[in-house]
């Protein structure tokens, strides 16, 4: 992503930066359920619970293996803790899911719902 900064140090000191991949990191999750949604519809999977049940419920099926849903799991505790702000975010927390670990995990899950029929 273009926003992020090559350092953490960047990325903490511009508060501007900061809401802008808060926010993409939100939008990218809910984009990841929303397909989880889709793929638990399409294939008549039983109904989640709650947004993180969804992943769940495609590792139970073997649409996803247990690594991947751990990592969407935590990611969607993340954005929820992003977006309802309890107590202070973790800029170092943040950023390193950001840089590190989101984007290879969203396009390894999009690899996996494309094969799908």
């Amino acid at each position: 992503m273009e926003t992020v900064p090559n350092t953490l140090e960047g990325y903490e000191s511009n508060k501007i930066v900061r809401a802008a991949c808060e926010r993409y990191f939100e939008k990218v999750i809910e984009a990841v359920t929303d397909m989880a949604f889709i793929v638990i519809t399409q294939k008549k999977f039983r109904i989640p619970e709650d947004d993180i049940d969804s992943f769940k419920i495609l590792e139970e099926n073997g649409v996803i293996d247990n690594e991947i849903y751990n990592h969407l799991k935590d990611a969607k505790g993340m954005r929820n803790f992003i977006a309802h702000q309890y107590g202070q975010i973790n800029d170092k927390l943040v950023y390193e899911a950001i840089t590190e670990e989101l984007e290879k995990d969203v396009r390894e899950f999009i690899s996996i719902v494309e094969k799908i029929k």
